[in-house]
């Protein structure tokens, strides 16, 4: 007798927590972070304080923006939670103040006391000894007075656009003469020091030193009063992608208008402000009451970034140089490891930071530029740091005559300049750059190599999911695959013939490639899980992504929970998901790590009675991911690599692993047993694990 086809209960309306909301929340973690003074040293607490800070600037450019745009427009369609937009930005903005209202209470009442008791000062000007008042007036006469662009309103004279993000000084004016008061406003320098060094690690706020001296700003003017405030502005890009041939340039012209003509979507503005002046600010920038955050001085607390980097390695992590991947060190000689040796019969799972990027996909690439049996080097580029090594192999790669196709993408938010820059300099040295296919993002991670060998021609390729940045592999948790497997190389070769307009192939053994086939794929695997469990088989879906959204997705783990599947999910950051509902999610585990790296890897895995079939790729679960971006997925089949992510898994959900647990709607962070002790930290545990490789760390 056959299994009955599992037939799910309705699932509610209420099923999903809001997206925009429960970024709110991840946000709240990593102010977690900040508060922990247990297993975060002081300087890395204060390193998250400036996380934080850049974050919410980050959700309000991008998130709140777009959002007050369809309010606009009069764009009525509810978030997946149900909620109108209007009654979600109130909700956003509510949830938000809160938030900075923590976060500037812990920095002025905890933080910054603590800092002060190890040495490091961050003072208001009367806290300044009388020397220090003068060798800062000197400075603000030598160095800062020539730089500041006073703007005054009045008649003649509009009100001045505030750039984005910018710290300013608001000044109430009187001209002495005709008693008429005036306003201006003062742009507080942002290539000068946000906190300036007053020595021995004693620092004063910028505006600090500029405010004392306003007067020598406005000469024959009597300042009345003035405020710190701080504007920030919808970030979120349109782009009409009309053919491949323009839309460099319309790119180009969107970021220009980036510079002026956004709305205000944010005001940050000192808690004493004067309630005349925040009127007419309010009034000018085009703001409600509940858009306006006031806040103790100082204000943008992303400027603690470069306090945190202070010489003080007690208060900091202790120090971790990555190490060389032991099946690619086991073949190095004396002067660098032959990786195609090293690939020739075996595959290589990288985790980075724990394995070295230099030692290993960047040695990959740079010796594939070098290496004169190479004829061809395909790759994608979604963000790198500054002075990259990866692009100057490429480069050299291409003037030794080698092919290099280079997929560039230029829309990789607040990258696209750069990578618009990169894109010339690679075209100027002979590369083939292509910039990705109309509507669509390309955010898959891939390299190909193709190399001349003495039984033909053989592929080697690297599929990750973190970008080729050598910078951030440094602080991103993030997974590769190192191969020079036949079949996945072929289908790697397809993307890249179809990411060049060659093939419009869609088909692939061991990819898994979206738009097309991703939602698919995963959604078969986890009716699979479903299928199995009721034939009393092995079932189980694991999954690690940063972000989970995708109702389809969501709903499909929702069945298989009723179904009696065990899912566990592992989200660092956004997660629509409700676990733990009875009759919905009660076999749902929700799991998040933040620390000392950022958890960037995404992992699939599904237990396939008993023979699991295991993925990794770029792809988080989200709307974008599966509808507007190529991502890929590739499925591992080494044993050993599939125990080395299981592993992972088991700890993550180890009950005596430091975790954030998702109750509900609700995040409870577990650091501590019963006992009051300690709980495992997982980032810290791996750090441990490979220093203890016999292997010299490069």
């Amino acid at each position: 007798m056959g299994v009955t086809a599992f037939q799910a209960p309705d699932l509610p309306e209420d099923r999903f927590i809001d997206r925009e909301l429960s970024w709110l929340a991840f946000n709240i973690r990593v102010l977690d972070l900040a508060r922990d003074s247990v297993r975060v040293p002081l300087l890395e607490r204060t390193k998250f304080m400036a996380i934080f800070s850049n974050n919410l600037d980050e959700f309000f450019m991008v998130r709140v923006g777009g959002l007050k745009r369809r309010i606009s427009a009069g764009v009525a369609t509810r978030s997946n939670s149900g909620m109108m937009p209007k009654d979600l930005l109130d909700a956003i903005l509510t949830e938000a103040e809160e938030l900075v209202s923590e976060q500037s209470e812990l920095f002025q009442n905890v933080i910054r006391p603590e800092l002060a008791a190890h040495g490091i000062e961050i003072l208001a000007w009367d806290q300044l000894t009388e020397t220090e008042q003068h060798e800062m007036g000197e400075l603000f006469t030598s160095h800062i007075f020539p730089v500041l662009t006073p703007l005054a309103v009045d008649p003649s004279h509009p009100f001045p656009y505030i750039s984005g993000l910018s710290v300013n000084l608001a000044v109430l004016l009187r001209n002495p003469l005709t008693g008429t008061q005036q306003f201006a406003r003062v742009k507080v320098p942002p290539n000068l020091d946000r906190f300036v060094s007053l020595g021995q690690d004693r620092f004063v706020p910028l505006e600090d030193i500029i405010a004392p001296h306003l007067d020598q700003v406005f000469p024959g003017m009597q300042v009345i009063t003035h405020s710190t405030f701080r504007v920030t502005r919808n970030e979120d890009l349109e782009v009409e992608e009309d053919d491949a041939e323009n839309l460099l340039k319309a790119l180009e012209k969107e970021l220009k208008n980036r510079k002026v003509g956004r709305s205000a979507v944010r005001m940050e503005i000192a808690h004493d402000v004067d309630p005349q002046m925040l009127k007419l600010l309010q009034e000018e920038l085009g703001l409600s009451g509940k858009e306006v955050f006031r806040i103790p001085s100082p204000l943008d607390l992303s400027g603690l970034f470069a306090l945190a980097e202070l010489d003080h390695d007690a208060l900091k992590y202790s120090a971790f140089l990555p190490k060389t991947h032991p099946e690619l060190a086991s073949v190095e000689t004396a002067r660098a490891a032959d990786m195609f040796a090293a690939l020739r019969y075996r595959d290589v799972l990288l985790q980075h930071p724990y394995d070295s990027f230099a030692t290993s996909v960047q040695r990959f690439i740079e010796q594939a530029a070098s290496d004169p049996s190479v004829l061809a080097i395909k790759q994608t580029l979604y963000r790198t740091s500054g002075d990259s090594p990866i692009i100057d192999a490429l480069i050299q790669a291409a003037q030794a005559g080698k092919q290099v196709l280079v997929l560039v993408e230029i829309k990789a938010r607040f990258d696209e300049r750069a990578n618009i820059d990169w894109g010339r300099k690679l075209e100027q040295a002979g590369c083939h750059v292509i910039y990705g296919l109309l509507g669509l993002k390309t955010h898959c991670k891939l390299s190909l190599v193709v190399r001349s060998e003495s039984r033909g021609l053989r592929r080697y390729c690297h599929i990750g999911t973190g970008n080729y940045n050598p910078k951030t592999a440094r602080i991103y948790e993030d997974i590769g695959l190192l191969t020079s497997n036949p079949i996945i190389t072929e289908d790697v070769a397809r993307v890249f013939n179809r990411l060049s307009g060659m093939s419009a192939e869609t088909q692939y053994r061991r990819l898994l490639v979206a738009p097309q086939s991703i939602r698919k794929g995963l959604l078969q695997a986890i009716e699979n899980e479903i299928g199995n469990h009721q034939r009393s088989l092995p079932a189980r879906i694991r999954i690690k992504v940063n972000s989970i959204v995708d109702e389809a997705i969501i709903d499909a783990l929702y069945r298989a929970s009723q179904a009696g599947v065990p899912v566990d999910l592992w989200v660092r950051g956004i997660c629509a998901v409700k676990p733990g509902v009875a009759g919905m999610s009660e076999n749902i585990r929700v799991r998040s790590i933040l620390g000392r790296f950022l958890e960037h890897s995404r992992l699939y895995w599904f237990e396939n009675a008993g023979n699991p079939r295991v993925a990794i790729g770029s792809s988080d679960l989200m709307h974008r991911n599966l509808d507007r971006r190529v991502e890929v997925l590739v499925g591992i089949t080494h044993q050993r690599h599939i125990a080395q992510i299981k592993e992972l898994f088991d700890m993550a959900f180890d009950p005596k692993t430091a975790t954030w647990w998702l109750n509900g709607s609700t995040w409870v962070q577990h650091t501590c047993d019963s006992y009051g002790e300690p709980l495992l930290d997982m980032q810290d545990y791996l750090i441990k694990m490979v220093s203890q490789r016999r292997i010299e760390s490069l």
